[in-house]
């Protein structure tokens, strides 16, 4: 490991630890939930998800992010090279704000995303918590988001940075100054903003889709605020919701016939 590696790694790690003693000292929701057991089985599902996007997403996404700036292809390359990095960072958000909608949109998708959702409770740990399938479904759309976006190889590696930890951050279960949560939303996704999209209710379900940059959602009139978040019923309003959480079942849900009950993509 290099001597940059090694700086990244101590204020990656430094980062996830002030999120993981914050939100406890300033929860933002009551827990309902056993955490140890919440805790240890969302990361042994992101460890999943970890090892699909390290052996699959990166490799190849990579490489169409090389094309991008070989043949200067691409949203991005359409500008200045001192904006380049700025542009292909916000289609690649972009992107995957479109994404994201569309796993609320269409049934199939909406399968492997609801193991993310069922968690009852929220916190940094459901960052991780996706279904490793979700991220082979998700894959061609990747490379065409990265192909479209005219990424470069470094705008990707600095994009997948901000993404990941923009993602621990806003489903974190820390509870910032309500002013300084309102300032922060109007640019980025905060924990408030991002806990209503966590809620049962399919109508708040529905909203709140970004990721990272919040201009998406009032762009398209995706965007809610809730007066007071302590009042979220955090999961999914089915029936089989508390008997999926389990990883075994977890692993399993996508490819059995869902369970009744208000789906977000029914409203």
């Amino acid at each position: 490991m290099n001597r940059n590696s090694m700086i990244f790694a101590v204020c990656a790690a430094a980062f996830v630890g002030a999120i993981a003693v914050l939100e406890r000292r300033r929860p933002l929701r009551e827990q309902e939930h056993d955490e140890k057991r919440r805790t240890v089985r969302n990361l042994a599902l992101g460890a999943g998800c970890a090892a699909v996007v390290a052996m699959a997403e990166v490799p190849l996404a990579n490489r169409v992010a090389a094309g991008n700036l070989v043949n200067r292809r691409g949203f991005a390359q359409w500008f200045p090279r001192s904006l380049r990095l700025l542009a292909g960072a916000a289609a690649m958000d972009y992107g995957f704000y479109l994404w994201h909608v569309a796993t609320h949109r269409v049934p199939f998708l909406y399968r492997f995303h609801r193991v993310h959702h069922i968690d009852p409770d929220m916190d940094a740990s459901t960052a991780v918590r996706f279904h490793p399938a979700d991220m082979l479904v998700s894959l061609p759309w990747r490379l065409v988001q990265v192909r479209l976006s005219g990424a470069s190889p470094k705008t990707l590696r600095y994009w997948r940075n901000f993404f990941n930890a923009s993602i621990l951050f806003h489903h974190s279960n820390l509870r910032l100054p309500q002013e300084w949560d309102r300032r922060l939303s109007l640019v980025l996704t905060t924990p408030r903003m991002h806990g209503i999209h966590h809620s049962k209710v399919a109508e708040e379900q529905n909203a709140n889709f970004t990721s990272g940059l919040s201009f998406w959602d009032r762009l398209h009139g995706t965007f809610r605020t809730k007066s007071d978040p302590r009042v979220i019923d955090i999961g999914v309003e089915d029936e089989d919701a508390l008997e999926d959480l389990a990883l075994a079942t977890s692993l399993t849900a996508p490819f059995l016939p869902q369970p009744e009950g208000v789906k977000p993509y029914s409203s």
